[in-house]
């Protein structure tokens, strides 16, 4: 007869102090999307050396190489596989730094190389021209948010992350205040037609988020790369097409000089569509009070 306990076995805490000392302070350093990235980094890896009964501290340069080549073997392109080594060289880097650690397994780790030539689909000036007409005739915020990611260059994240308060004037010239990757704040100048096309989005509110989701609160990358897509298919473009692919745009957008002060973009493609929804892509301006004669 086999005898019963009920006796309760401690659990071994999943992180020394000092690795969770180095967790959070390693994390604490970023913010936004980049902490994000670095947190899943960082999680995967934690949950590969605990799979492996091994402390984060005690890992050696062999472990972390083969965690890579699992990750290869996993299909991860170079370039992930890449960033992760990175992470994780910046963690052991901090616990270094921080006298957490003596010295650095991830000092001397081999990553894969990654072509310089970016993978991104990039647009022409034909399928960037489509594109904004597309958005012209579609709802005021879909244009508004097109205008400002192709013509304007900045990422979802600061679109999307913009307040109505942060749209101010300066020098004659309509401007959004918006947080950069790092915490740095910038004032950008808008384009004339990304600037009435804010306004017909934002129309008679004061503050809050200059672009709302369905359900009425802020829009985020997710639903903005949704719009993207979807003006992209009514413009007929065969292409992925993702906000970061208008940051790209944002190049031929410049070199095609008139499109950042001519609301007209794409004029041979509008003389090509009625009437009615040719003046839909142009805000009309208030008209002047007579001169009085003396």
């Amino acid at each position: 007869m086999t005898a019963t306990t009920t006796a309760l076995v401690p659990l071994q805490p999943a992180f020394s102090d000092a690795e969770r000392l180095a967790l959070a302070g390693f994390l604490a350093g970023y913010r936004g999307l980049t902490r994000e990235a670095y947190a899943l980094d960082l999680r995967q890896f934690t949950t590969w050396c605990r799979a492996r009964s091994l402390h984060l501290f005690a890992v050696r340069r062999a472990d972390i190489e083969g965690f890579a080549r699992d990750l290869e073997a996993g299909g991860r392109a170079r370039a992930t596989v890449t960033r992760r080594l990175c992470t994780i060289a910046g963690f052991y880097k901090y616990a270094v730094e921080e006298e957490l650690l003596e010295h650095s397994p991830a000092a001397h780790v081999r990553r894969p190389r990654v072509d310089y030539d970016s993978p991104a689909v990039a647009l022409d000036r034909n399928e960037l021209g489509a594109l904004l007409v597309a958005a012209g005739l579609g709802p005021p915020l879909e244009h508004a948010l097109i205008s400002l990611l192709a013509l304007n260059g900045l990422r979802v994240s600061e679109a999307t992350g913009a307040d109505i308060e942060h749209l101010g004037l300066e020098r004659g010239h309509r401007t959004v205040t918006v947080t950069r990757k790092g915490g740095k704040v910038v004032t950008i100048p808008l384009a004339p037609r990304t600037a009435r096309a804010i306004d017909l989005a934002i129309g008679e509110r004061t503050d809050g988020p200059v672009f709302l989701a369905a359900d009425g609160r802020r829009l985020d990358r997710h639903g903005a790369g949704r719009i993207v897509r979807k003006v992209a298919r009514r413009a007929r473009i065969g292409k992925t097409v993702t906000p970061h692919t208008l940051r790209h745009a944002f190049i031929t957008a410049a070199q095609m000089g008139r499109i950042a002060s001519d609301a007209s973009f794409g004029s041979s493609r509008e003389r090509a569509l009625p009437a009615a929804q040719r003046a839909t892509l142009r805000c009309p301006r208030p008209a002047r009070p007579p001169r009085r004669l003396r």
